[in-house]
This record gives structure tokens, C-alpha cells and sequence, in this order.
């Protein structure tokens, strides 16, 4: 397995293994590419490099790419779809059915930058992670900034997942707030 691991870029050309393991795990890669917009989408609302108008609607782009990927993860998880109170129940207890929820509700709300900050950061390292998975594919030597980059990020997770909680702790009363 190894072997043909690290044979697969010779054979196809450059990054031939990890366009290999990108079609074998066609759900994953979608998953992945929409984390990759969601990223990108919050990353020009948080900057506002195009305007502030713009940065509106990359807020929306961006929970819009997060409730995707919280379908698909939703989708992955549990079985085919049925209207009985079990399923409801089930599709509950899944925090991907709650990050869907959540972008619902603050898809059509006026901006707040707090409740992008979950969304941006959850993607970003999942996106790290299925990256290495790719870069894993393609060889274990390829692009060396980018896996000691995303190395420094894995190696910041607890920091960043200690934020996501304090933000989303703060979020609440935030949006109770704004309902008045």
C-alpha cells in the first residue's frame, strides 16, 4: 500500500495520487472544497478588502458554504431520510444538524462578525486536516511550507477550539440581545 502510495505521482504526473484519492472520495472532497470557499468567503468578510457592501454578501456565501457542508457531514452520518419522530431525534443529536441550524439562522440575520468566527475557524481546520490527507496522497515530501503550515495550525488546535467555545459562549447572549 505504501509503495503504491509513493508510486502513483511518477505514474500520473505530478500530483496523480492525489487526484486519485480526491475521486475515490468524491463526498469528503466536496466537503472539503466547500470548507475551502467557506474560508475563503469569511476571510473577505472579516477583511473587507472589496467594500463593505461586498462583505455582506460574502457573509451569507459563507454560512450558505457551511450549511452545505453540514448537509453533506448530516447526509453522511445518518440513514436515508424518513419522516418519523426516531429520525428527527437522531438528526438532533448530530452537531453537523446543529452548525446547519446555526448558519439558518444567522444566514438572514444583518452581519455579525462573532457568528462567522465558529464557522471560519471549524472549516479552516478541517480543511487543514483533509489538505494533509491530499498532500499525503500526492507524496510525503510535497510542498513542504504548506504541511509545516498546516503543522502550526494542528498544533494550535486546543487554542483554537478553546476560542470557538468563548465565542460561541458569548455569542448567545449577543443574539438574544439582538432579538430586542
Amino acid at each position: 500500500m505504501a509503495d503504491s502510495t509513493q508510486n502513483g505521482p511518477m505514474q500520473g504526473g505530478t500530483g496523480g495520487g492525489a487526484v486519485q484519492f480526491l475521486m475515490a472520495n468524491k463526498l469528503d472532497t466536496a466537503m472539503w472544497i466547500s470548507r475551502l470557499f467557506t474560508v475563503y468567503c469569511s476571510a473577505l468578510f472579516v477583511l473587507p478588502l472589496l467594500g463593505l457592501h461586498e462583505a455582506a454578501s460574502f457573509y451569507q456565501r459563507a454560512l450558505l458554504a457551511n450549511a452545505l457542508t453540514s448537509a453533506l457531514r448530516l447526509h453522511q452520518r445518518l440513514p436515508h431520510f424518513q419522516l418519523s419522530r426516531a429520525f428527527l431525534a437522531q438528526a438532533l443529536l448530530e452537531d453537523s444538524c446543529h452548525y446547519l441550524l446555526y448558519s439558518l439562522i444567522f444566514v438572514n440575520s444583518y452581519p455579525v462578525t462573532m457568528s462567522i468566527f465558529p464557522v471560519l475557524l471549524f472549516s479552516l481546520l478541517h480543511a487543514a486536516t483533509y489538505t494533509k490527507k491530499v498532500l499525503d496522497a500526492r507524496s510525503s515530501s510535497s510542498l513542504p511550507f504548506l504541511r509545516n503550515l498546516l503543522e502550526k495550525l494542528n498544533a494550535n488546535q486546543q487554542n483554537i477550539l478553546k476560542f470557538i467555545a468563548c465565542n460561541e459562549i458569548f455569542l448567545m447572549p449577543a443574539t438574544v440581545f439582538m432579538l430586542f
